[in-house]
């Protein structure tokens, strides 16, 4: 808002008046001092630097050559003295050396010592040693660890309790709550950082429960396993991860949320392994083709395209081609939401899931199995490789009958794989587009099953005659993984 003062020399009043005004405006302007960041965290900081340590591991590794001999002629008068040299050379590099390497942690129980770090932090390490800010030094016992969400829990005696800290609520986390972070940068020791929230619920494809918390407070090599502290001195994440093109922070870092830290952790103190719920499904995106093949008004839930014939999902009866909208009470807006709701339902426990099946919602009952490290609580469909296309016939493809000589051609070895086989695919197609190949069974169409290539055009015919714009088909590959794709229709 622009003020104007008038010439105080002619109008003195008025002049005093209107700067008292501007004066006034500008006070009610003015920010609060709480949205301009806190004053100072020194008091916080003091407060919990002593529970922040240092991780310093070491690891024995196998040498390699790395200065290969060249090639010389056999019998050339140089070929002993390269052997001589290059030997000479390399001797010392084929023995076994010492490997070290810095991290972040904290403490979170100081009677029993317990440090939570990342994984990779001390991945492959013979020696782990927590050096805490008195300059203290305990070596660690490695408690577990989970790759998953790359969280490791140490044990240390101290001989007296330690400092410690306590996780807080990251769910309550709001964009723009400022954060500190306290780690050992470059290898510096105990340093403090102070931002923001940036954002939340982060996928950065590094696992399959990514759900990080991203933060502009200055995160460095050497953060890793570092605490990220509220206002509070609450822990609500694990320094993890940044994005940065020279190895220094650029203002994008990520946490692993204390929500999932919690339960990790409680785990490995208490198994010294995680264990997760586990459904038994194959899972893909719904994306806005495969919505409106569908009927829904908007792209949303997890799409089954396989069900595991020992798993859970199939003894309550999810079938492919369901929509999970959502699962123990919690809404599946996303697909990738799945996964980490199941791995977090109690094992054992009866859980009500929510479909959409042909057009219909259908609630059913779910009792929640335990997840084994070769399984995915919720496993997405990853597309397979292109392969060389042809001609078209429908929708792209030139479409035959299953009989016992597609099935020796495509080497379909899966007896129970029913439907119809896509001889060739048209360069350029709606079909090529999603990756729809040579040896691809073609099971359902719009959810209903076909076992001629003229059950699938009257099928696309019937679609067209509704006005629809893609075509939902399930199809099934040589080995009988089913996945579902939305074909663009043609005209």
């Amino acid at each position: 808002m622009a003020i104007q003062v008038l010439n105080p020399f002619r109008f003195c009043r008025t002049a005093v008046l209107s700067a008292a005004l501007a004066a006034s405006v500008l006070a009610a302007a003015a920010p609060p001092v709480a949205a301009q960041g806190p004053a100072s965290v020194a008091d916080l900081a003091d407060g919990l630097l002593d529970a922040v340590v240092n991780i310093s591991t070491a690891q024995t590794v196998a040498a390699q050559r790395t200065v290969p001999m060249p090639q010389v002629p056999e019998g050339s008068p140089f070929q002993e003295f390269f052997e001589e040299f290059f030997n000479r050379q390399n001797r010392d590099q084929d023995r076994p050396r010492r490997v070290q390497s810095l991290g972040s942690g904290f403490v979170l129980d100081g009677i029993e010592g317990i440090i939570i770090t990342n994984n990779h932090v001390i991945e492959g390490a013979d020696e782990i040693v927590a050096n805490f800010n008195d300059g203290t030094k305990l070596t660690a016992e490695l408690i577990g660890t989970d790759k998953k969400t790359d969280i490791a829990v140490l044990k240390v005696k101290p001989p007296k309790p330690l400092r410690d800290v306590k996780f807080g609520d990251s769910e309550k986390l709001r964009v723009g709550d400022w954060v500190m972070a306290i780690g050992n940068p470059f290898g510096l020791g105990g340093t403090v950082t102070v931002g923001i929230v940036s954002a939340r619920n982060r996928d950065i494809h590094s696992g399959p429960y990514d759900n990080f918390i991203q933060t502009d407070a200055a995160i460095n090599r050497g953060n890793s396993g570092g605490p990220l502290f509220d206002m509070n001195g609450n822990v609500i994440g694990i320094n993890t991860a940044i994005i940065s093109p020279s190895g220094g922070s650029i203002g994008i870092g990520f946490a692993i949320p204390s929500f999932t830290a919690t339960q990790v952790v409680d785990q490995l103190r208490e198994f010294g392994e995680t264990r997760r719920g586990w459904l038994g499904v194959r899972i893909q995106e719904v994306t806005d083709e495969i919505a409106e093949s569908l009927g829904m008004e908007t792209a949303a839930g997890a799409l089954v395209a396989g069900v595991d014939e020992k798993g859970p999902a199939k003894a309550a009866g999810i079938q492919p081609g369901d929509v999970i909208l959502s699962f123990d009470g919690k809404n599946v807006d996303e697909m990738r939401e799945l996964p980490r709701i199941v791995a977090d339902t109690e094992i054992g426990k009866d859980v009500s899931v929510l479909v959409l099946r042909r057009g219909e919602e259908v609630e059913l009952t779910v009792a929640v199995g335990r997840l084994e490290e070769t399984e995915s609580a919720a496993a997405e469909v990853t597309p397979e490789e292109e392969a060389a296309p042809e001609v078209t016939s429908v929708l792209g493809m030139t479409l035959a009958p299953l009989d016992d000589a597609a099935r020796e051609a495509f080497k379909i070895t899966d007896d129970e794989v029913k439907g119809v086989v896509v001889m060739e695919v048209e360069p350029g197609s709606a079909a090529q587009e999603k990756r729809v190949q040579p040896g691809d069974v073609i099971v359902e169409v719009s959810q209903e099953s076909v076992r001629t290539p003229e059950d699938v055009i009257a099928k696309i015919e019937a679609l067209k005659a509704e006005d629809r714009r893609t075509a939902l088909l399930l199809l099934a590959n040589a080995a009988g993984d089913l996945r579902f794709v939305a074909v663009r229709i043609e005209e």
